[in-house]
Order: C-alpha cells, then sequence, then structure tokens
C-alpha cells in the first residue's frame, strides 16, 4: 500500500496510509501516514467497534486535509486497551497451545484452499511455473 500511495501521489492524487507497522510504512516513505498503535490489520480500528472506525476514518481524513509536509506522521490516541500487554501475547506462537496453532493452521489453509479454487476457476496463474 506504502508503494501505491507514492505512484497515486506522484500523479497528483493525493493519499493517506493508515496502518499499525509504523517502522515499514515510514520507511518507505509515504506522503502522510496514520499510526494506530494496534495489532496488524486492525488499522482502520477496532474489529466491530464503529465508533473506533468512524474516529480513525475521521482522523485519516483530518491528516490528508491538514498534513504540513511530506512524510507526515500522526499517531493515533486510540488504544487497543488499557495496557501494552497485548503486544506480548497478540498471535505469539510461543504463548499459544499446540490446539490453538493447529486450529490457526488449517484456517488458514483452508483460505489458501478457497483462494487456488478461485484463481483455477477464473484461470488466472499465481507464478511463472503455472
Amino acid at each position: 500500500m506504502s508503494l501505491i500511495s507514492r505512484y497515486l501521489e506522484e500523479n497528483g492524487i493525493p493519499t493517506v496510509v493508515m496502518g499499525c507497522a509504523k517502522d515499514i510504512v515510514e520507511q518507505c516513505g509515504v506522503p502522510r501516514f496514520l499510526f494506530s498503535d494496534f495489532p496488524l490489520g486492525n488499522s482502520a480500528g477496532k474489529p466491530n467497534d464503529q465508533g473506533s472506525q468512524a474516529f480513525t476514518l475521521d482522523l485519516a481524513l483530518r491528516v490528508l486535509e491538514t498534513a504540513i509536509g511530506p512524510r507526515t506522521t500522526v499517531q493515533s490516541p486510540l488504544r487497543w486497551n488499557d495496557d501494552a500487554r497485548w503486544k506480548i501475547d497478540f498471535s505469539n506462537i510461543e504463548q499459544m497451545s499446540e490446539e490453538e496453532l493447529a486450529k490457526r493452521r488449517a484456517a488458514f489453509d483452508e483460505v489458501k484452499r478457497v483462494a487456488k479454487e478461485q484463481r483455477d476457476e477464473a484461470g488466472l496463474k499465481v507464478g511463472a511455473a503455472e
């Protein structure tokens, strides 16, 4: 997304990137960045929390309108929860049981199976070997 944002900006389309991986997005040098200190995949707000999602969108639009220069980063004031322990616990495989790991692997394998089925039905190729 960061590279797409830079491409769009170079072609006259203003962008703001909403993300949770501050180091990666800032390294790519996006023009405007709204950083949410949330787990990866939750840059638009908390799941099923319309209030946090609406706030995040509004803040992103304000960043788009008011950034004072290139490579502007604004950090959302929202917090995932009251303490930062989620950063240790969230998707940490060292903290997961074998059952949980197996469940997640199975879910991931199912997503890959469905994606492959859809690619095959559409006649799309993924790599040079296909």
